[in-house]
Order: structure tokens, then sequence, then C-alpha cells
């Protein structure tokens, strides 16, 4: 049995490693959140394009001209920035990622270590209930503390830079959110944040199935010393990837839902208001808009930082027990 010091020292720990992961993630992936806000966006420009439509019945034969618009993709996103805006605007909102990644990391990794210790002492220890628990009340914690930082993020990205004009930075938009909104402001899309749990949920329940597969399968038993921590190393970052993959693509229509709920002077008023809006405007593909630039940020990201945590956890435990 773990004695009082022994545990305070592990949930630093936990506390150090989930913050070094979420930081080295959130640095490396940047731009490609920029992209992913923004064609989560109802702003988003779509592109008009004229598919040609004969009929034959016209007088002359000739045919006429069907409008219709098409979402840009994610690299249309990315040329349209860095021509109108400069490659700096692929940083926006990097600020208050990093004030947040490093303590909503931390705190959720901690969350997690410390509810799978006592939810191990309710149910089979280490099971797939344990971890869906676990994940989920770390997924709620973590939410409930950083969403006023998520909002200034958000906001901060999907603010276009105009010629001449100055961008706010983070303190600037945090000001601006609470004159015009108030304190209510800073929470606006926590209901979508509360609903996105399940992602976390999903992810944690494969990632801890996938881990346990690893250490238990043939793979595990047929390596030793250095080749086994390096293999181990990498089949973490491949089981964090895949988990998050599945994950996101179950999970992902409440991103676009918790977008639009913070844009400014959004017609975006509650969860299952915008949901339906959105269904009725814009059809179901709205809801998946963003998604792949979505998948090439979250999968390495993830992987960084569960890879990155669990290689500190690894390296330090020795010394702390």
């Amino acid at each position: 049995m773990a004695t009082g010091t022994q545990q305070k020292e592990n949930t630093l720990l936990h506390l150090f490693a989930g913050g070094c992961g979420g930081t080295v993630g959130a640095i490396f992936t940047c731009p490609l959140e920029v992209i992913k806000t923004r064609l989560q966006s109802s702003r988003l420009a779509l592109r008009t394009v004229y598919y040609p439509q004969v009929h034959l019945g016209t007088i002359n034969g000739a045919g006429m001209v069907r409008p219709t618009s098409v979402t840009p993709g994610l690299l249309q996103v990315l040329k349209s920035i860095l021509e109108k805006e400069g490659p700096k605007s692929l940083f926006r909102g990097l600020g208050p990622n990093l004030v947040g990644v490093a303590p909503s990391r931390a705190v959720y990794f901690a969350c997690y270590s410390k509810a799978k210790e006592q939810f191990n002492g309710i149910f089979v220890p280490n099971s797939n209930i344990v971890h869906i628990f676990s994940a989920g009340s770390a997924a709620f914690v973590t939410n409930s503390l950083m969403n006023p930082i998520w909002m200034v993020k958000t906001r901060m990205q999907l603010e276009r830079k105009i010629r001449g004009s100055k961008q706010m930075n983070t303190l600037q938009c945090a000001r601006y959110i609470y004159q015009t909104e108030g304190i209510r402001g800073f929470y606006r899309g926590l209901t979508a944040s509360y609903a996105g749990i399940s992602e976390t949920i999903i992810c944690f329940a494969i990632y801890e199935s996938l881990k346990k597969y690893l250490k238990e399968g043939p793979l595990a038993s047929s390596t030793s010393g250095t080749e086994k921590n390096s293999t181990s190393f990498f089949g973490l970052m491949a089981a964090a990837a895949l988990s998050k993959g599945c994950a996101s693509c179950i999970a992902y229509p409440h991103e676009v839902i918790r977008t639009r709920l913070r844009e400014e002077g959004t017609k975006y008023k509650s969860f299952i208001q915008t949901a339906r809006l959105v269904f009725r405007e814009e059809g179901y593909l709205a809801f998946y808009r963003g998604l792949s630039a979505q998948l090439i940020r979250q999968i390495p990201n993830t992987a960084i930082v569960l890879s990155t945590y669990e290689l500190i956890v690894y390296l330090l435990e020795d010394r702390v027990q």
C-alpha cells in the first residue's frame, strides 16, 4: 500500500508528465488547429462553382450554367491564410493554448490517474469500465476548469487579419469577451465540450486495451532490454494514434457545434438548437467540416502527448518510488 508521501509524489509526477506532453504537442500542431477551426466556422467563405447544364428545350440548344457552393479544402484554407494574413496567423491562439495546454493536460492526467485508483477499488481492476469512468471524470473536471482559456483561443483563431489593422492579443481578446458578453461568455461551448467527453472515453478505452495487448502480446515477450523499451515506446505512439483516430471520427460533430457556439455575434444559442440549425441549413456533411485537418493534427498530437507522458512516467517512476 502506497504511503501518503508516495501518493503525493505520484500525483506530481503525472502532473509534470501530462504538462510536458501537452506543451510539446500544442506547439507542433498549432497551424493545423487554426485551419481546422476556420473550416468548422459558419463564416467560411464558400467558393461558387458553375456546372454546365444542357437544356434540350432551349431555342439555340446552348448549355446553361447551374451555380453551386463548394466548401474549400484544407489546402485552400492554408493558401488563403498565407496569402491574405501571413504565416504568423497560422499560430493564432498559440498563447492561450500554451497557457492552457500544460495545466489542462496536467490536471487531466492527474485526475485520470487518481480516478483510476479509486475505480480500481470499486470495479474489476484495470477493466474497460474503470478506464471509461476514469477518462470521463478527468475530462469533465478539465473541461469545466479550462473552458475560458479555450474560448479565448477559438476567438483568436477565428479572427481574420485585415491589412493595416492590428489583431488582438490574448489579454485584449479576454477583456473584449468580458466587456461584450460578461463572465458567461467564457463558458460558451461548454455543453458541446461535455458532449465531447464521449470522444475521450472512446479514445482511452481503446488506448488502454491496446496498451494491455502490447504488454502481454507476443511482441512484448520476444524483446528485451533497450530494444524492448524502444519497441514499447513506438507501440504506445501507434496505439495512441489509432485510438484517437477512431474516437475523432465517431465523436467529431461536437467540435463543429462547439466552434459555432463560440463565434462572435452568432445565431447559435444552445447545443441542440445549433445541431438542428446546422443540419437544416447545411446538411449532415457540415458536421464533418475540418475532419481531415483534425485527423492530421490530432493523431500525431495525441501520439506525441501520450507517448511523452508514458516516457516521462517510465523514466521518473523508479526515482519516485
